[in-house]
């Protein structure tokens, strides 16, 4: 459930469109030929600015930012990377189209394409909907000042070094709504397998963001990924079709007790259009 973006509002800035990478404060005062200042202390980091939402157009559907564009604000992201298996691709896919059945307006999460027009052609299906890379979030998704940039990752990179594989368990189908109330979620949620870990990481994450005067992650945290969205809040409907269809999909045993597994491997952080790798780790670690 990556999402839900229950826990997520869309946080992408004018920023993010730059193909380049995110330029460091030191690049910039080399280019103006002077000596870079030293960052300042990260008690006194400037706050994002929050100002309200802004609607943008992407293609049929409207999203709402958390946050307005600024000018030198990068969007901020901390997950952990998660890939689903093949044979529960299939299973999701079958489930997936019988919630879509019910609820025409889902989409697809990030593509933003109508999951009931995928759902004619099931390689089409299984291919887009199921086969990009979902996210936990670890953190909200924030807006963050270029000069905050390399703190953040130096100090996530060093309270998360030391990680270990462990296996993240997908139990539950269940519904998100985010902040705004304009999006609402179909995800698989973590609730067993692996909430421990994610908990603590979710921990680490929030010390460095309230040092940066950024926004903490929600009080009881849910890890999850999330499948398909549909707009506005239709969490009452939408969580009525869901556990209906879990209910048919279970006895039938076309999905498990637990949906599917899968092995933490690391945690990334996007800043902008850049990646950074956190931590990573091995089955051999």
């Amino acid at each position: 459930m990556e999402a839900l973006k229950a826990c997520y509002g869309d946080g992408s800035s004018d920023s993010d469109s730059d193909s380049e990478s995110v330029p460091s404060s030191s690049t910039i005062a080399q280019s103006k030929g002077f000596s870079p200042l030293p960052p300042p202390p990260i008690l006194l980091l400037d706050p994002p600015n929050f100002l309200g939402s802004q609607d943008i157009q992407i293609g049929q559907t409207t999203r709402v930012r958390s946050f307005p564009h600024v000018e030198g604000n990068y969007a901020l992201h901390v997950y952990i990377p998660i890939d689903i298996s093949s044979p529960s691709k299939k299973e999701l896919a079958t489930f997936l189209k019988k919630v879509s059945c019910r609820e025409p307006n889902l989409n697809v999460v990030d593509v933003d394409v109508p999951l009931n027009v995928l759902c004619k052609n099931d390689e089409k299906l299984e291919q887009v909907a199921l086969g990009r890379e979902f996210h936990i979030s670890l953190g909200r998704t924030v807006p963050i000042r270029v000069h905050q940039i390399d703190s953040v990752v130096s100090m996530l990179r060093q309270k998360l070094q030391t990680q270990h594989p462990y296996w993240i368990d997908f139990n539950k189908l269940e519904v998100f709504v985010n902040d705004e109330h304009t999006r609402t979620f179909v995800s698989l949620e973590v609730v067993q397998g692996g909430l421990m870990e994610i908990t603590k990481q979710i921990e680490a994450v929030n010390a460095i963001y309230k040092l940066h005067n950024l926004p903490e992650f929600y009080k009881d945290p849910r890890p999850h990924i999330s499948l398909a969205w549909a707009p506005g809040d239709i969490s009452h409907s939408l969580k009525k079709v869901v556990d209906e269809e879990m209910k048919k999909c279970v006895a039938g045993r076309s999905l498990k007790k637990c949906i599917f597994s899968c092995k933490f491997r690391g945690i990334e952080c996007k800043i902008g259009q850049k990646i950074y790798t956190v931590c990573k780790v091995s089955d051999g670690k």
